[in-house]
């Protein structure tokens, strides 16, 4: 925030002091995981951000997002993930989110590590849950099913272990917990909801913030909180993600329709941090560096744990608000149909100028960029000196509420452009992604952190 701009926060005290807000009833619903991002950033000791290279970061990825032509459809790509848009695939996103959390392996070999073997090929991380859910339903075994999970008859602990049967001696950790979260949900489900995710989608109203804080309020195993310097705060890394995937698998329509998902933040996980890190973003304190490098755990709820969290969410933030501020045509457009990606027509010399910096034309849609190039022009912004003091936070300029010019003079040599509207989730996919392949490829500059919970 610039010094000529006026504190949002001390604004809307003003505006409540002199009667001018708006009655409590009648607010919008807010997560407050971004307003508690924030404190803990501004109160954080062993975790800083180097503003320099989050604003580096920022044009990076969004070259990498236009030319790898992120979007909602790029979720139901995978080959895991469910493809029909009706309730049984809402069961399943509500199944694969409620136990999205702790993949990672203490093994180094690649084939110690627990896997998934399904389709031929083993399945590891996150993955691996995915894996697991779809060959257990061609086993014939509703797994997706809360109804399933109440019965204590059939749906056992023992059933679960035999659903993630790894491919290696290691086991899948936290199992107990695993199934203590299914059927727990099932019972909250039987009792407040009629048996039914769906009724929590449908009583949200279409708003994602909404349907977040049902999850956290109604279920505990979704209440990702802790207390940071003696206030409480938010993460719901968990229940964003349903949200988020609910948006992507059905393309912001149907289930997926909500008229504020610009509302969620990225996942606080451990590999966000790892890749902002490796972008040079994320600034350690040489006792944290050195805890992470030497793989030491970090336990769940503690300082450095939610330094960790809380400054990449709001890394993020920044990282968003700098790709709106430096190209407005990638604001969020909201239409029912339509909700992350939109065509703008531009004249000839803006056409020159955005193509300089990478758009998608109809001749470069037909090339595939490969994921080697992405990667070293993403390992190239985390080149340059080490920093390991915190550093002077840079003053940040907030996008402007203009509405973004989406169309202009039609010349018949304008090209059409397709631009992909920008949030948090969308860049949360691809910091993810990009960071699989960095790990796949033994390109990793420092391990991520170690934190054993269901929160994540």
């Amino acid at each position: 925030m610039s010094d000529n701009e006026a504190d949002p926060e001390l604004v809307e005290l003003l505006r409540q002091h002199l009667g001018l807000g708006k009655k409590k009833g009648n607010e919008a619903p807010d997560t407050k995981v971004l307003q508690n991002a924030r404190w803990i950033f501004d109160n954080s000791i062993d975790v800083a951000l180097d503003p320099r290279q989050t604003k580096a970061a920022a044009e990076t990825i969004w070259q990498q997002i236009q030319q790898k032509q992120y979007s909602t459809s790029t979720w139901s790509e995978h080959e895991l993930h469910p493809k029909a848009k009706d309730e049984s695939t809402v069961d399943f996103i509500f199944t694969m989110d409620l136990l999205n959390f702790s993949f990672w392996s203490e093994e180094k070999e690649e084939s110690k590590r627990f896997g998934i073997d399904y389709h031929g090929r083993k399945w590891t991380g996150y993955w691996s849950l995915v894996a697991a859910l779809q060959r257990a339903l061609d086993d014939g075994i509703p797994i997706t099913s809360p109804e399933f999970w109440l019965n204590e008859d059939e749906f056992t602990e023992d059933l679960l272990q035999h659903v993630f049967r790894s491919t290696s001696d290691e086991e899948i950790p936290l199992l107990k917990e695993r199934f203590d979260c299914m059927r727990e949900a099932a019972q909250i489900l039987d009792e407040k909801f009629d048996g039914s995710f769906i009724n929590c989608i449908y009583d949200a109203n279409q708003s994602a913030a909404a349907l977040v804080n049902i999850l956290a309020d109604e279920f505990p195993c979704f209440r990702d909180e802790g207390v940071f310097d003696g206030r409480t705060v938010r993460f719901y890394k968990r229940a964003q993600i349903l949200v988020a995937d609910l948006w992507a698998c059905f393309d912001g329509e149907s289930y997926g329709e909500f008229n504020d998902i610009d509302k969620i933040t990225m996942f606080a996980d451990y590999r966000i941090p790892q890749m902002l890190h490796q972008l040079g973003c994320l600034l350690y304190s040489p006792p944290l560096e050195s805890h992470i490098r030497r793989r030491q755990l970090i336990k769940s709820g503690s300082k450095w744990e939610m330094e960790l969290r809380g400054t990449s969410i709001w890394c993020v933030e920044l990282i968003r608000q700098e790709i709106e501020r430096t190209h407005p045509e990638t604001k969020m457009v909201y239409s029912t149909g339509n909700s992350s990606t939109f065509e703008v027509n531009i004249d000839e010399k803006e056409a020159k100028d955005v193509t300089e910096v990478i758009t998608v034309t109809k001749e470069q849609e037909e090339e595939e960029e490969t994921t080697e190039d992405a990667i070293q022009e993403l390992q190239a912004i985390g080149e340059g000196e080490e920093i390991t003091e915190k550093v002077a936070q840079e003053p940040q300029e907030t996008s402007k509420t203009e509405e973004p010019k989406t169309t202009a003079t039609s010349k018949s040599s304008t090209p059409r452009l397709k631009t992909i509207s920008i949030n948090a989730i969308l860049i949360d996919f691809f910091l993810y992604d990009t960071m699989k392949e960095l790990e796949n490829g033994g390109q990793e500059t420092i391990p991520h952190h170690r934190t054993r919970s269901i929160w994540y």
